[in-house]
């Protein structure tokens, strides 16, 4: 055999070639095994079985409890509830990747025994899981209902309603200050702010006027009341599974009649017999919600909104727009007067500027409140410091996705803390403080459209509310009439509490007592009443 000089060579270059791509084998699956280990911290204290539970169910809110945790983890940390991972965000660059990077893989919903018989199994398209039927309901609701045609349309129910309860204060302050002596006369207006909405929403979804003290009002309000505070309820069993079949603290059978009493009045709703006259109650009633959607599902065929028939996605979508613009809107407005009342400038600034675009001799219309700029922005701070679902509304992972460069496992919740993130002093300055002027100076390019990341109070993304328009609208009309319509003080000279409450909705602990007596001419409280 002829000897191969060559052959050494050839077989060390070879066995080169291997050992190094061995080597980058191996270097590129450890990264790949650390890449796949890169986890978000975990929140200390978490106990067996439970998780955190046991740190969320004090006396503290949930979202100030998480901004505490946010603290000592940084702004991107998990924690355990019962058997479930969430992850919690309390940094808009973060919450920026949920909702744009990730929009889609995070747009789902968590799945909960009380929503699920709240909502008829799921049937309220913002709880629903992502899919096909919350793409044609929220589609149908964008384009037949919250349009913003629509939306403007509806301004007269909304002016209506409001001139009605601004009348009812006079009135009542007429007949009070006879008895108490007094040109100033106490009301509650965390109450008269509920009251006015829910008749609006009510107006606004059946067409109907609900009379005050009517024993179908009194009935709706204290159903949606309890409604509204089942859905916010710790139910154990929604963490600890096998738990279900003992129903802990005896929610299931009360959610069930909640569900009956309200679907009972939705169906007398959508049974009650239309005219053709011409009436303003009529016309008025054929604009209504529940009927736009009768008459918009006529022409869809069932598979259009797979797995609920027509009635229950109309009494449903109905149910989703009461809950979603009554206490939502209905707090702010609590928290913004609260506000006021302890910054008394900023109170006197809003009045002039409605004095100065309006005057006095007419009520404020809707078509003012785009000149309303401070007012604009007492709104905007409002919403800063208070949202009304500080924690948002829960999403879930649909797949394993990255969030801030860490993995994040299909299924893993997510609540992305508002209060904490609309709060951050890296892009606030003193945030704690109610500040409106922020809004005319240095953020003053910052809208509440769900582009701003800083600034979420609406949501962002596929999940976000879609009735921003509508609420933003309901909110300036409401605080400028009655900041041009009354004096409004405290009841002392010491600031207004501004704790807040444990639940779903961020309302305040405290009823809001006001003293107020009228500012205009008496003929200005029966104009359009």
């Amino acid at each position: 055999m002829e000897f191969n000089p060559s052959f050494p060579t050839t077989v060390a270059v070879t066995f080169l070639v291997i050992a190094v791509a061995f080597l980058f084998y191996v270097a590129n699956r450890k990264r790949a095994k650390k890449g796949k280990k890169r986890e978000p911290p975990q929140a200390n204290g978490a106990w067996p079985i439970i998780g955190h539970l046991h740190l969320l169910g004090g006396s503290n809110p949930p979202h100030k409890v998480l901004g505490d945790m946010a603290d000592k983890h940084g702004p991107i940390f998990t924690i355990k509830l019962g058997i479930h991972q969430a992850l919690v965000v309390s940094n808009s660059e973060i919450a920026k990747d949920c909702f744009t990077t990730n929009d889609k893989v995070l747009a789902s919903r968590p799945k909960a025994e009380a929503v699920k018989i709240l909502t008829n199994n799921y049937a309220l398209f913002g709880f629903t899981p992502y899919g096909d039927y919350w793409r044609q309901v929220r589609k149908m609701v964008m384009l037949e209902v919250l349009s913003q045609r629509r939306v403007e349309m509806l301004g007269g129910i909304r002016v209506s309603e409001v001139r009605a309860s601004i009348k009812d204060l006079y009135d009542a302050w007429e007949e009070k200050k006879e008895s108490e002596h007094s040109d100033m006369v106490k009301v509650e207006m965390n109450h008269w702010f509920g009251n006015l909405m829910l008749n609006i929403m009510v107006r606004i979804i059946s067409g109907k006027k609900l009379l005050h003290n009517d024993e179908e009002r009194v009935r709706f309000q204290a159903v949606v009341k309890k409604f509204v505070h089942l859905l916010g309820v710790f139910v154990v069993s929604d963490y600890i599974p096998y738990l279900k079949c003992l129903d802990v603290g005896g929610h299931f059978n009360v959610m069930k009649k909640i569900t009956r009493d309200l679907d009972d009045i939705f169906e007398g709703w959508l049974k009650e017999p239309k005219t053709d006259s011409e009436s303003t109650q009529q016309r008025e009633s054929s604009q209504a919600f529940i009927n736009v959607l009768v008459s918009t599902l006529q022409s869809a065929s069932e598979e259009d909104f797979p797995g609920f028939d027509h009635d229950t996605i109309i009494k449903a979508t109905c149910q989703q727009l009461l809950i979603a613009g009554l206490d939502t809107t209905s707090v702010t407005l609590t928290w913004a007067l609260s506000l006021l009342l302890n910054n008394p400038k900023s109170l006197e600034i809003v009045q002039d500027e409605i004095d100065e675009h309006v005057g006095r001799d007419r009520p404020v219309e809707e078509s003012d409140i785009k000149n309303l700029v401070y007012l604009d922005a007492v709104i905007k701070e409002t919403l800063r410091l208070y949202p009304p679902a500080p924690l948002s509304v829960p999403h879930e992972s649909m797949e394993d996705c990255i969030v801030g460069g860490y993995n994040i496992p299909k299924g893993t919740r997510l609540l992305v803390n508002l209060s904490k993130m609309q709060r951050d002093p890296n892009i606030w300055s003193d945030p704690l403080e109610f500040r409106p002027e922020r809004f005319l100076t240095t953020h003053k390019d910052i809208d509440l459209k769900g582009n701003h990341f800083e600034l979420l109070p609406f949501g962002s993304g596929r999940r976000m509310c879609p009735g921003i328009s509508f609420g933003l609208l309901s909110l300036g009309l409401t605080l400028a009439s009655l900041i041009q319509q009354f004096v409004l003080q405290k009841p002392s000279n010491e600031p207004m509490d501004i704790s807040e409450s444990s639940g779903l909705i961020n309302s305040k602990e405290t009823p809001l007592v006001v003293f107020l007596s009228p500012r205009l001419s008496s003929n200005m409280y029966r104009v359009g009443s």
